[in-house]
């Protein structure tokens, strides 16, 4: 199977560039896998799902991963992109060493120092070693009282994804960010979730939906663009993930009562095929990195359902939707979808799959 059978025409405009006007104010294309579409709003959710239904969310939390500062001492500009922090470093807090992306890479070398200040807290910053793909590794430092994680707070800026064409603003942290975030880790939003609210969250409990959490931190790969001719030759990055005994519990309960498990966001798919399951059915619990590209061609194991947003052409995610509705009805409903001028991508609508 080839890359461009997943490509699309969108017109710029439907690129969404700010977030609904109020969280969960977004449309929702749902789409039967065997009977057509539907046009509703998110609010109307409930409506497509039924006792018992299992939903399945991330709760990992975006944190402000920017840091935009100046080398030291020249004072050129630079950006600083923390990918990960590095458990194996030999610095005690408040100093730590993380992977990185920086900017301007070419300029930075093993040994320039950098410096990122913003109301009145200061982190210091030194290129350690040369990396894969233009990362590096970066060893940070703060005298802030409260430690390198909340002077990374403080410091920091929200990394919102490349097509979105403006500066992070103060409400980013909010919106960018789902109402049941939790665990600290990742570079992007699981946007799929950043529609609900806590009240449609609660009226579905109260119709007898049950609800369990996971958590995958997403990586700066959700953006990695997919440059090879054939789906099957591409890799993704690996991202960490837990799931909990509860949790799989959960999961074990709902697939030997044959229950639809929707998750919610491709980074719940991801996460959920990743689990082992054994031949009685039960769901184990499992933590750690996950490649798994899912494509056309694959067989599911635990996801019946998903809510997601709608992704870029040609990208692993359109790709990882495929496999569950099909390419031609996936890429149809894009067409549909943009007919009626819905949003797309981070801060777009929504879509369900059943």
């Amino acid at each position: 199977m080839n890359v461009s059978d997943f490509d699309f025409e969108l017109p710029e405009a439907l690129i969404a560039q700010q977030p609904s006007e109020t969280r969960g104010g977004s449309r929702l294309l749902v789409l039967h896998r065997d009977d057509g579409i539907d046009h509703t709003k998110f609010s109307e959710l409930g409506r497509y799902l039924v006792p018992g239904d299992l939903l399945v969310l991330n709760n990992t939390r975006v944190f402000p991963a920017r840091l935009l500062g100046h080398r030291a001492p020249s004072g050129g500009a630079v950006e600083c992109l923390l990918l990960r922090e590095l458990p194996t470093s030999n610095f005690q807090p408040p100093t730590s060493t993380w992977e990185c992306l920086v900017h301007p890479g070419q300029k930075l070398k093993p040994g320039a120092r950098m410096l990122f200040e913003r109301d009145g807290v200061r982190i210091d910053g030194e290129i350690l070693s040369m990396l894969f793909q233009g990362r590096r590794t970066v060893r940070l430092s703060t005298d802030y009282a409260d430690g390198l994680a909340a002077a990374i707070d403080r410091v920091g800026h929200i990394p919102l994804p490349p097509y979105i064409k403006r500066a992070d603003s103060a409400s980013d942290r909010d919106r960018y960010q789902t109402i049941y975030a939790r665990e600290r880790g990742s570079v992007a939003a699981p946007t799929a979730g950043l529609h609900f609210t806590a009240g449609q969250l609660d009226d579905l409990a109260s119709r007898g939906i049950e609800r369990v959490e996971v958590t995958l931190h997403v990586g700066y790969g959700t953006f990695k663009p997919v440059k090879v001719e054939r789906v099957q030759d591409h890799v993704v990055d690996a991202e960490r993930f837990t799931v909990s005994a509860e949790a799989a519990a959960a999961l074990t309960r709902a697939k030997r009562a044959r229950r639809r498990i929707i998750a919610v966001g491709t980074t719940t798919v991801r996460t959920l095929e990743s689990l082992t399951i054994t031949p009685d059915g039960e769901v184990l619990p499992g933590s750690g990195d996950t490649m798994l590209f899912i494509h056309p061609g694959h067989r599911f194991q635990l996801v019946d359902a998903v809510v997601t947003n709608f992704h870029l052409p040609k990208s692993s995610l359109l790709m990882l939707v495929s496999a569950l509705a099909g390419r031609e009805r996936i890429l149809n409903a894009y067409k549909d979808a943009v007919a009626h001028r819905y949003r797309f991508y981070s801060y777009g609508d929504a879509m369900l799959i059943l």
